[in-house]
């Protein structure tokens, strides 16, 4: 489900703005129990000009959604080759702290995160992962005798519970907290992530430590 050919034609500042009233009240009472009429009403539109744009609701909660996945996808930014052992891990940590700080500094983006990552496009979300595996198997630290796709979709697999894991605590974490928490439990999801990469039938890959 995607907006409608003629979402895409208004100006890009209406698109956003649009998407942020529906996101504001996804967030607030959840993706399930969030009235269509209200977002459409407290959007600046009738419910016939709605129709132009969306479907309906599922559609408008989709674009939703895909628009959070996007925000957190430009807070990682691009996977880039990583100079060495220390730069890959460094690059991975750093991520997850930007991610955690964004989290923080965007409530509604933390309230639907989970549902943005739980229908993420397959294509966008397993091709990050899918560069990170790669580089660490340029650098050795990632293990070679298991099919490439394969270990990224565990891979992404093993973040999405991290993932979830630690948007939990971070929902727990004092709305007045005036800076982004560390990463609940973040050695944690290293030590998971070493323990998948390591080994390997060649028994050189998986030096992360």
């Amino acid at each position: 489900m995607t907006p409608l050919p003629r979402f895409h034609r208004l100006p890009a500042e209406r698109q956003e703005a649009i998407l942020a009233v529906a996101r504001e009240h996804f967030a607030e009472h959840g993706p399930a129990s969030a009235s269509y009429n209200k977002i459409i009403e407290a959007a600046g539109f009738s419910k016939t000009a709605a129709y132009q744009y969306f479907d309906g609701r599922e559609d408008l909660l989709a674009a939703v959604l895909d628009d959070v996945l996007d925000r957190l996808l430009g807070v990682l930014g691009p996977w880039t080759p990583a100079r060495d052992e220390a730069d890959f891990w460094a690059r991975l940590k750093a991520g997850s702290h930007a991610l955690a700080a964004h989290l923080h500094a965007h409530p509604d983006d933390l309230a639907l995160a989970d549902a943005a990552v739980g229908r993420a496009r397959e294509g966008v979300w397993l091709g990050w992962f899918g560069a990170v595996v790669q580089d660490g198997r340029r650098l050795g630290l990632i293990r070679t005798d298991v099919d490439p796709d394969l270990l990224a979709g565990a891979t992404a697999a093993v973040m999405r519970a991290a993932d979830a894991w630690a948007l939990n605590a971070l929902r727990a974490a004092p709305a007045e907290r005036p800076t982004a928490p560390a990463v609940p439990g973040g050695e944690q999801v290293w030590s998971l992530l070493r323990g998948l990469w390591s080994g390997g039938a060649d028994g050189g890959a998986g030096r992360a430590h």
